[in-house]
């Protein structure tokens, strides 16, 4: 827990707050388009960042923008409405680090 989240749930005291997020994502969540879902996604969010496969079959999700957008985004990745199928995802919440210009699949 830190002073930005509850400790529950993750959400925010300041949604405003500028953040990075990385998402691990598993399951059979390549050759589905599923790096294009992502993308389409995060920038309905308005947010940066890159979608990429991973060669354990994951498929890394890193988003950057404001904290109560990421959340959103997150939410997309475990709302059931995904193409092909996942099975978990594990998040990671850091500062921003402002590399990112759109969004991109890799």
């Amino acid at each position: 827990m830190n002073e930005y989240t509850d400790g529950n749930t993750g959400a925010a005291e300041y949604p405003d707050e500028q953040v990075r997020l990385t998402a691990w994502v598993r399951g059979q969540v390549q050759g589905v388009g599923f790096r294009w879902w992502a993308r389409a996604r995060a920038l309905e969010e308005g947010l940066v960042g890159a979608a990429t496969n991973l060669a354990d079959g994951r498929v890394e999700v890193v988003a950057e923008g404001e904290r109560r957008a990421c959340e959103r985004l997150l939410g997309h990745l475990r709302g059931g409405r995904t193409p092909g199928r996942v099975e978990s995802v594990v998040e990671r919440w850091a500062s921003p680090g402002g590399t990112f210009n759109g969004f991109v699949e890799r």
